[in-house]
């Protein structure tokens, strides 16, 4: 391990051209797929200049190979993550160029060769270039490098290529930035300015004064008219205690407005600020609707902010999204996201497949059962037991079961839902599930069980309103309407109703789980089998299946194929030989213990 101390970096020079850089350590960038999350989205649509893909390139090749990127750095300690932002970069000849003049610079006063690639982005105000730097240096010892430098010194070294390309920077243009400066709903160098003089008390603004006192005073009028400066009295000023604090997040806010228009504008859709809702990491609000766009929260971490077309007739962000969450989900998938729920648990499948048709679960009864199975997990019946106590204790505190005496609960219809509501409640973070992975028009045909059937069969309440992508919705229910009365599934009453064949919703997944089960099976050589309630399966899970009726697991063995409803618990599971027991429509996965099962 080799430290790098370089120091008596300085930035005052003058004429010197502005370059902000950002830079942040991440630690186990190899750990769960997040480095490969961050490289995919810093090359994500509409990033070029043409609004094309960001192209990742080297120092060499102008399309650098990210797979073999991440595979370098997989089991590196850290890896290092920069934003470099010229003012002036919409001057430049040449982005790349100047990122590999700036990169060997770095290596000479590092002394070592470094491993990176980087992505230009020119899809904000101010273009800049993302750079990623695997964490081993060229004697594969840990890249340690002097906190100064990476603070400091990159600044300085990008600074003095992009001065040496474009010339110092004349007074007249420093005064014209300044100028643009004034008005914006963002922290500023000029706020830095005041807020630098506000250390040493009020800023008396009295008299004549040199420099750029006009344009600070301007500021100050306009940061009185935000609420974060007052006058003592006429000329002198003071600062709020959270100006800087509020003006940052001010300038986030815009950033995220920016984007919702551009995301509104590629849907042909004129923006309306007046229906952006934004929603925080931690909000306990649920928005259901259609992915427009995603983008980095915080471009040198992994956190992604979605803007998502509302069925409410509103355009929403949610922020603070886990990118393993978004997995394969594509702008235009329809989605529902809110507090992370894994959905219901199968503890309390198990707890209403005890109880039976009478909903009371008796303990003792469970107890028998658990008794009589070949294998109980954690190998210890009673504490098996004593888990779902623990578990109905809980939900009868929140009110959803009822205690009739000592080991005997009644157990409500709606339960599952009730207990999955609870977890929702208390989830910590905000995840994603997808709805449906096809769009409307594709919808109205299919002859799965698409979301729009769900809709149309649901009697519970809805956030549809008909506007935005709300009317959309609308407009493809009666289309799907006419479908389902042409083939059969629906007709309409003498008042003109559309009343729906029973059991709808298994009817058209049946119908689209045979069907591809054939195809599959005409392709693979091996038979499609439909399993039924309680039976076992073993066997590699071969692929993800995305269907009209949802996601599906295809697992296959020597003899057979089966299609059963995907689980996120078996994501990193592809290729490698699982079993489960199909309970209620949904596989219990028996991940790690299989011995068990006698399958």
């Amino acid at each position: 391990m080799r430290a790098r101390h370089l120091a008596g970096w300085h930035h005052a020079k003058s004429g010197c051209r502005r370059v902000v850089v950002k830079s942040r350590m991440i630690r186990g960038p190899g750990r769960d797929g997040r480095a490969r999350a961050h490289l995919n989205y810093i090359q994500r649509d509409g990033t070029s200049r043409e609004g094309q893909r960001g192209q990742l390139y080297g120092p060499e090749a102008d399309r650098a190979d990210g797979d073999a990127f991440l595979e370098r750095g997989h089991d590196d300690r850290h890896q290092f993550r920069f934003i470099v932002s010229p003012e002036d970069a919409e001057q430049m000849q040449d982005v790349s160029a100047f990122t590999r003049d700036l990169m060997k610079q770095m290596e000479t006063d590092l002394g070592t060769k470094l491993d990176w690639v980087a992505v230009n982005h020119f899809n904000t105000g101010h273009p800049h270039v993302h750079i990623v730097i695997n964490g081993r240096d060229d004697q594969r010892d840990d890249l340690v490098i002097n906190g100064d430098y990476i603070t400091q010194g990159v600044r300085e070294r990008a600074t003095e290529l992009v001065t040496l390309e474009l010339g110092p920077e004349t007074a007249l243009e420093q005064r014209r930035k300044l100028e643009n400066m004034v008005g914006q709903d963002r922290f500023t160098r000029i706020d830095r300015q005041l807020l630098a003089l506000a250390e040493d008390g009020p800023i008396d603004m009295r008299g004549e004064q040199g420099g750029d006192h006009v344009l600070r005073q301007r500021r100050l009028a306009k940061l009185e008219r935000m609420g974060l400066a007052s006058q003592a009295e006429p000329g002198v000023w003071t600062p709020a205690p959270e100006t800087e604090k509020t003006l940052r997040e001010l300038g986030e806010r815009g950033d995220i407005i920016r984007a919702m228009n551009r995301a509104m504008r590629e849907q042909g859709r004129a923006p309306d600020p007046g229906l952006f809702v934004f929603h925080g990491p931690a909000s306990r609000d649920t928005v259901e609707g259609r992915i427009l766009d995603r983008h980095l929260s915080d471009e040198l971490g992994e956190k992604i902010g979605l803007v998502i077309d509302g069925l409410d007739g509103r355009t929403h962000h949610v922020a603070g999204i886990d990118p393993v969450s978004l997995a394969g989900v594509r702008n235009g998938s329809i989605v529902v996201v809110g507090p992370e729920v894994a959905g219901p648990r199968p503890a309390d499948r198990e707890i209403v497949s005890v109880a039976g048709r009478d909903g009371v679960y008796r303990a003792d009864a469970h107890l028998a059962q658990a008794r009589s199975m070949p294998r109980i997990p954690g190998g210890d019946a009673d504490a098996y037991i004593a888990s779902h106590v623990r578990r109905l204790e809980a939900l009868r505190r929140a009110g959803i079961v009822e205690r009739i005496e000592d080991g005997r609960w009644q157990i409500p219809g709606d339960y599952l839902e009730r207990a999955a509501a609870y977890d929702a409640s208390r989830a910590k973070q905000m995840s994603v599930r997808v709805l449906s992975n096809i769009d409307l028009e594709a919808q109205i045909t299919a002859d799965g069980a698409t979301w729009l059937d769900r809709g149309l069969v649901s009697r519970g309440r809805s956030n549809l309103v008909d506007a935005g992508f709300g009317h959309e919705v609308t407009e493809a229910r009666k289309q799907r309407q006419d479908v389902l009365v042409e083939r059969g599934d629906a007709w309409r009453d003498r008042e003109g109703h559309v009343r729906y064949r029973k059991g709808l919703l298994a009817t058209l997944e049946r119908r689209e789980l045979d069907r591809v089960g054939q195809e599959l099976g005409a392709l693979r050589g091996t038979s499609y089998r439909v399993m039924a309630d309680g039976e076992k399966m073993r066997g590699t899970l071969k692929e993800k299946v995305r269907l009209a009726s949802g996601t599906y697991a295809l697992v296959e063995n020597a003899q057979e194929f089966v299609l059963v409803p995907w689980k996120p618990v078996i994501e990193n599971r592809i290729g490698q030989e699982i079993a489960g027991v199909m309970r209620g429509g949904a596989m219990d996965w028996q991940l790690g213990r299989q011995r068990g099962l006698g399958l």
